[in-house]
């Protein structure tokens, strides 16, 4: 009887032989990252792309201050429009906004509530898709556009 030596496949052939720091689990990021995630807003992992060239039209679990401070920017902008168009109207000035002046047929609170929701809503898809070119020009015009109208309504004081 002759003893030819087995040739074994590449890879353990029981669970004993597995290497610890082998991972046997499938690979996470074999999936892009989803738009929305349960770690969007708390304790998300990415912040940006783990390869050069990655960083363009992907989505990540993270937002730098950057971007946070620009949708609060966006927001704060939002609420002192609102709270300035109110105090001209009573005033004695006419809103030229056809939609401001619907949503001004609902009352004060109707008209903040109303208004800060068609706000929020785009700031949530803009804070999601930071990393679209689109998305950050639209986020920067939204802040430019909302500064220059504050501005506007404190010329008009």
């Amino acid at each position: 009887m002759s003893h030819e030596p087995t040739i074994r496949p590449p890879g353990p052939t029981s669970p004993l032989e597995v290497d610890p720091g082998e991972r046997r689990d499938t690979d996470r990021r074999r999936r892009p990252t989803p738009r929305l995630s349960r770690y969007s807003f708390v304790g998300g992992r990415r912040r940006g792309a783990r390869r050069a060239g990655e960083g363009v039209n992907s989505f990540v679990d993270q937002y730098g201050r950057g971007v946070w401070g620009l949708l609060l920017w966006v927001a704060l902008m939002n609420a002192c429009d609102s709270f300035f168009t109110l105090h001209h109207l009573q005033e004695g000035a006419i809103e030229l906004n056809p939609v401001a002046a619907w949503m001004l047929t609902t009352g004060r609170l109707g008209f903040v509530l109303m208004k800060s929701l068609l706000i929020t809503l785009p700031l949530v898809v803009l804070c999601l898709h930071k990393n679209f070119p689109l998305a950050r020009v639209g986020l920067g015009l939204a802040a430019a556009v909302y500064t220059a109208l504050v501005g506007y309504h404190i010329w008009l004081l």
